[in-house]
């Protein structure tokens, strides 16, 4: 078990799942340190759970190594990280009158989803290998990937193929590291509420729930971060893809 008073790192702390996972993590006794490109949303979550933040480009090398150097100098070194930076952009392979997917878009998804994800993680994880481990364990990764890497719907090629790629190298990175006592997991969620959600009508939230078989509803983000909690804490949780999503399997759209 993470014990009281160890630091931790939330990418896209901001909102949504991160946010939550930040607030779990911080009722718990972690000194949370949020990486979010949204400073307002950011600094007000960070506020709010008397934590940290920080502006973070995941996609960038430096951007992350300054930032990593900055919370540990704050907190000491981080021994857990939960990576839930990501965007969702839709487009079809082939689109209206015949126009090719844009792969400027594609290749963005890739990089913040995917690269930016790999990014923290190998940063992260080369400063905890330098530290003494906490009884058996030096610390844990939980990254964010989602159903759609496993049933992606129309539109989502870019998303489903990022968030696949997540799912992929969970298990070698878990290899890699555990001769390093780091745990690696990821949670592939399906139909939460986050902010992107609440933007649509209540109709299409509604029937979106009802899509899920049980519970009938939108995941909860702090259903997510209570998975997060329960990873954190369990040290025999390591280089699985766990899914939270009510049973649902998304049709093509």
């Amino acid at each position: 078990m993470i014990p009281t008073g160890v630091a931790a790192i939330v990418t896209g702390g901001g909102s949504g799942l991160g946010a939550a996972s930040a607030e779990k993590l911080a009722s718990e006794g972690a000194r949370v340190t949020i990486f979010d490109m949204n400073e307002e949303n950011g600094r007000a979550q960070a506020a709010k759970i008397g934590g940290t933040f920080l502006k973070v480009n995941v996609t960038d090398a430096a951007s992350v190594g300054e930032a990593l150097a900055a919370a540990d100098k704050q907190y000491g070194v981080a021994r857990v990280l939960v990576n839930c930076a990501g965007i969702a952009e839709g487009a079809k392979t082939v689109g209206k009158e015949f126009v090719p997917h844009p792969l400027d878009q594609f290749r963005k998804v890739i990089e913040v989803n995917l690269i930016g994800t790999f990014n923290v993680i190998a940063q992260f994880a080369a400063r905890l290998a330098q530290a003494e481990p906490i009884g058996e364990e030096r610390g844990v990764i939980v990254n964010t990937a989602s159903v759609a890497a496993f049933e992606g719907q129309i539109g989502q090629a870019a998303y489903s193929a990022s968030k696949g790629g997540v799912v992929g190298m969970t298990l070698p990175i878990a290899r890699d590291l555990a001769q390093l006592c780091i745990r690696v997991v990821t949670i592939a969620p399906g139909i939460f509420y986050t902010p992107m959600m609440a933007s649509m009508p209540q109709n299409v939230q509604d029937s979106l729930g009802k899509q899920v078989p049980f519970p009938s509803r939108l995941g909860k983000p702090e259903e997510y971060a209570q998975l997060v909690h329960s990873i954190v804490t369990n040290p025999m949780i390591n280089g699985e893809t766990i899914r939270i999503d009510g049973a649902i399997r998304m049709p093509p759209r």
